[in-house]
C-alpha cells in the first residue's frame, strides 16, 4: 500500500487553480490505488510556526520537526500545491520547507528521501515560461527544482497551470483562450501523472 503526501498552501479554499488540480490528482490516485493512502495538510488553514533559534538547535528532536519529517519519510509520492504569490511560493509553504528539512536527519547525500517523486502544481496568475517577458521573474520551479533534489534528492515534477487571472483581470482577456487550454492541460497532466505513479508504485 503506497502512501501519498499531499500539502495544500494556497491562501483561498475554493477557487484556487493549484487545489483544483491538485484534487484532480488525489482522485487519480484514488481511483487507480483504491488501497494506497493519503496524507494531507493544508497549510494555509493549518499554518506552522515559523523556524525559530530553538528548533533550529533541537533539529530532529523538535517534536514537530520529527512529525514533519517522518511524515515526508514515509511517503512514496509527494504532491505539493505551490501557487505562485509575489514572483514566490506562499509563506506557508517556506515554513513547512524550513521545519521539514533537516541536515544530517533527512537532507544530505544520503536522505532517505532520496528517488521519492514529487509533484508540484506550481500555478500562476500570469506566465513566466521561456521565451515570456516575465521569465527571469520565475522563482518557484526554478527554486523548488533545486532545493528538493539539492536537499532530499528528490526526483521532481512540475505541472503548471498558468494564465489563472485571465478570466477575472480584463486586461488579460485576449488570453482567456491560452488560459483555458493551460488548465485543460493540467487537469489531464494530473490525473495521467496520477494513475502512471499509483501504477508505478502500486506493482
Amino acid at each position: 500500500m503506497a502512501t501519498l503526501l499531499h500539502l495544500d498552501s494556497a491562501v483561498f479554499p475554493e477557487g484556487s487553480a493549484s487545489r483544483d488540480v491538485s484534487a484532480a490528482f488525489v482522485q487519480a490516485w484514488r481511483e487507480q490505488h483504491a488501497d494506497g493512502q493519503v496524507v494531507y495538510r493544508d497549510l494555509a488553514a493549518a499554518p506552522l510556526p515559523h523556524l525559530d533559534a530553538a528548533a533550529v538547535a533541537a533539529g530532529a528532536e523538535d517534536p514537530l520537526r520529527r512529525e514533519l519529517a517522518d511524515e515526508l519519510t514515509a511517503a512514496d509520492a509527494v504532491l505539493i500545491g505551490a501557487p505562485m504569490y509575489n514572483f514566490s511560493i506562499p509563506s506557508t509553504l517556506k515554513a513547512w520547507l524550513d521545519q521539514v528539512i533537516i541536515v544530517g536527519h533527512n537532507a544530505g547525500p544520503d536522505s532517505p528521501v532520496t528517488g521519492t517523486p514529487i509533484t508540484v502544481v506550481a500555478s500562476r496568475g500570469g506566465s513566466y515560461a521561456a521565451g515570456t517577458p516575465r521569465e527571469d521573474a520565475e522563482f518557484v520551479q526554478n527554486y523548488l527544482e533545486k532545493l528538493l533534489t539539492n536537499m532530499f534528492g528528490a526526483e521532481v515534477d512540475f505541472i503548471v497551470p498558468e494564465l489563472t487571472l485571465a478570466r477575472s483581470q480584463p486586461s488579460m482577456a485576449e488570453l482567456i483562450p491560452l488560459a483555458d487550454a493551460s488548465r485543460a492541460q493540467a487537469f489531464t497532466a494530473a490525473a495521467e501523472k496520477a494513475k502512471a505513479l499509483a501504477a508505478r508504485l502500486a506493482a
